[in-house]
């Protein structure tokens, strides 16, 4: 199981799980692409796409970091066609670009639905429409989608019905992804995490108490390899869960993704449909 020159292009990838999922391909000696909008230090949040592509090539991988709003289609465009000129292809592309609220429909206003809709559900689509083509011509190429399950709870939409229609949208591209391209050998999943996860969207909503109940990136980024060195024609349609992913794969210690060493409680993430499979020894 190895990703050893395989070229990722990975959306939002300068900080938390997309950067995660970047180091690890790097060090299987992977070519990563982050496409993001960081290029100069946020204020408030950790990561440049210079400061990702140093971590990726430190990893053992060849980074290329390129500036880019996933909005903006003329971005989007010129991101992949450099990825490509430097690369010679793209194997997999990561939407793992996300903006998110949990606000109720009264509280949200409508430039931040624009915001997340504008960011998950389009530019998941547009990401996905303009790296296909490329895709098509790889060996054994992947789509892997951060988004959740099609559970359609009401309980999942009633509290912050903008942000679950635009992570929503990014499962329906995989949902129909995974259909209209499986003639081509194009693998179209998506992954979820069972618990929250340690980055800065999770700080930033629950502060120190949500990220000691979290798990590390590293969780997510380690079931992502392992859907990504999956035959694509064999492998396509699937709404995975990170530790479920992972136990299948073999691994039985999961005390190594504990944010806080020795933890064994966590909280569980939205999303995750009430009959997920427990963990089985």
């Amino acid at each position: 199981m190895s990703l050893q020159g395989k070229t990722l292009f990975i959306t939002g990838g300068s900080r938390g799980i997309g950067l995660a999922i970047a180091v690890r391909a790097a060090r299987d000696g992977a070519n990563v692409v982050i496409a993001a909008k960081t290029s100069d230090p946020h204020p408030k949040l950790p990561g440049t796409i210079h400061t990702a592509v140093a971590e990726i090539e430190k990893a053992g991988g060849k980074g290329l970091g390129v500036q880019c709003d996933i909005r903006e289609e003329s971005q989007v465009i010129a991101a992949v066609e450099k990825a490509v000129a430097t690369f010679g292809g793209i194997d997999i592309l990561v939407n793992n670009a996300s903006a998110i609220q949990l606000t109720g429909t009264l509280a949200t206003d409508m430039k931040r639905y624009d915001l997340m809709n504008g960011v998950n559900a389009r530019g998941t689509f547009l990401a996905g429409r303009t790296c296909i083509p490329h895709l098509k011509k790889s060996a054994n190429p992947h789509i892997l989608t951060l988004s959740p399950p099609l559970d359609m709870s009401p309980k999942w939409f009633a509290p912050h019905v903008a942000y679950s229609m635009a992570k929503y949208g990014m499962s329906l591209c995989t949902l129909a992804w995974a259909d209209e391209f499986r003639k081509d050998g194009v693998a179209a999943n998506a992954l979820w995490p069972r618990t929250t996860i340690a980055t800065a969207a999770v700080q930033m909503l629950g502060g120190e108490a949500m990220m000691k109940q979290s798990r590390t990136p590293e969780v997510m980024a380690d079931a992502a390899h392992v859907i990504l060195c999956k035959p694509s024609r064999e492998f396509t349609g699937n709404f995975c869960i990170d530790d479920l992913v992972l136990h299948a794969a073999g691994v039985r210690d999961f005390s190594r993704y504990a944010a806080v060493p020795g933890a064994t409680k966590f909280l569980p993430d939205f999303f995750v449909p009430g009959d997920t499979p427990a963990l089985t020894a």
